[in-house]
């Protein structure tokens, strides 16, 4: 069965199935930002690419065609062997004529505000409601210094954006790393296509920093070196040019977490391969906070495995793993005493308000949870079956999707909008199920 042949992306609901156990080998798609930093390096690399075990999701999807509309590449894409091959066409990069629409595709969004810095003449960029109400004017305030005309169509700082391009001078800039780290990543990239060295400065604290690991390292891969004082400035040198030839995506780790967060809340072993030690997403740190709670945890070169245990509340800092807040949410409503969440107002401007939607779905089921600004206190206990709710956002309906492996009567709504990260997510849920594993 493929991805877009699975009845589950297109139903109103799905009630989740539960499971006593398991003990498996999980195979989990390739990273959706690894594959987003590949596809606009590559994009801007004027060699062909090749990204294999690529990640083939509304989000990426949307990027890939988005590019393509600058004219100066194609973007093919293999579904059956997860791959997408960027090849230039030898023409400059150019606005396209009709606006440029990414759907809820946050990243691609914000490295196409960059990037059409590069095109002449002037690129409309939009997204959905909900992306057109996210915050932009950071990115915005920073790109006049390298020559770029960015600026919020409505003034309000959000989508639809228009940019007057073929001006990325480069040159110095400053950058507030408060709201998104997705915006200095934005510049780095971009700053590979500059006609002179661009230099950016982060005038405060930067948020999600693994995320800016994650670029740093895609560029490495590719060729690029970026000077770099900490995370406090980040300097690339004119006239370098990314490599072409074959890059490989690693699993997606915070694909992973559910899988993770399985293991732990049916005390059940699980083993991931494909990433391990060497991995720089911030969301495989995901693997010490469950050993923290009570499993035990191997992790070598080449994969991850956990094993479930009894839970206890913990207290942790998650503001470098903002995307598994939701996985870890539910390893606390079945953990004995208080799990206290901090430093991750990021979450309000996700793809919904995840703080909220988080709190709300968990009360539903039967859990304490305490709302901060910044925090959740989950005090653990014995959830109940529910009908979550999943604000079109896809990390919402895998997280009470695992939640529902455990507690008879969850319904998850619009289970198709796990397809903007991972669209085989009910498939791969299914091989958990020994009953279910030969159809899959």
């Amino acid at each position: 069965m493929t991805a877009t042949s699975d009845p589950r992306l297109e139903a109103e609901s799905v009630t989740v199935r539960t499971l006593p156990g398991f003990d498996e080998t999980v195979h989990v798609l390739g990273s959706k930002s690894y594959t987003n930093r590949y596809l606009a390096i590559a994009s801007l690399s004027g060699q062909e690419t090749v990204v294999d075990n690529a990640l083939l999701s509304d989000d990426t999807v949307y990027l890939a065609r988005a590019i393509e509309k600058f004219g100066h590449v194609t973007c093919d894409i293999d579904r059956q062997a997860a791959r997408i091959r960027v090849t230039p066409t030898g023409r400059p990069m150019r606005a396209p004529d009709e606006e440029v629409y990414v759907g809820g595709a946050g990243t691609p969004l914000r490295f196409l505000i960059s990037m059409a810095g590069h095109a002449e003449g002037t690129t409309i960029i939009n997204g959905n409601a909900r992306m057109q109400e996210r915050p932009m004017g950071d990115l915005l305030k920073a790109l006049p210094a390298l020559g770029v005309d960015a600026a919020a169509v409505r003034g309000n700082g959000s989508p639809p954006i228009r940019v007057v391009g073929g001006s990325f001078k480069g040159g110095a800039t400053s950058i507030s790393g408060a709201v998104s780290s997705q915006f200095t990543s934005s510049l780095i990239i971009n700053a590979l296509r500059a006609r002179t060295t661009t230099e950016i400065t982060i005038s405060d604290e930067l948020v999600s920093k693994p995320y800016v690991e994650m670029t740093l390292a895609a560029l490495k891969e590719m060729g690029v070196d970026v000077e770099r004082d900490g995370h406090r400035r980040f300097t690339v040198a004119a006239g370098q040019q990314a490599r072409g030839g074959t890059v490989t995506v690693e699993p997606d780790a915070s694909g992973m977490s559910y899988f993770l967060i399985a293991a732990a809340i049916l005390q059940s072993r699980v083993v991931i391969p494909g990433i391990g030690s060497g991995s720089h997403q911030g969301d495989a740190h995901l693997v010490q906070a469950l050993e923290r709670m009570g499993c035990r945890a191997e992790v070598t070169d080449g994969s991850v495995t956990l094993t479930g245990a009894p839970l206890h509340g913990i207290d942790i800092d998650m503001e470098a793993m903002p995307d598994v807040v939701p996985s870890l949410a539910v390893a606390a409503a079945h953990a004995e005493g208080t799990t206290r969440i901090t430093n991750i107002a990021s979450l309000r401007v996700k793809e919904c308000d995840r703080i909220a939607a988080v709190t709300t779905e968990l009360r539903k089921m039967g859990i304490e949870v305490e709302e901060h600004a910044d925090a959740m206190y989950i005090t653990g206990g014995t959830p109940v079956g529910a009908e979550i709710d999943t604000y079109d956002d896809h990390r919402i309906a895998m997280t009470f999707a695992i939640a529902g492996l455990r507690t008879e009567g969850v319904v998850i709504k619009d289970p198709g909008c796990v397809a903007k990260s991972f669209p085989t997510f009910w498939q791969t849920l299914d091989t958990l199920h020994p009953t279910l594993k030969s159809t899959v």
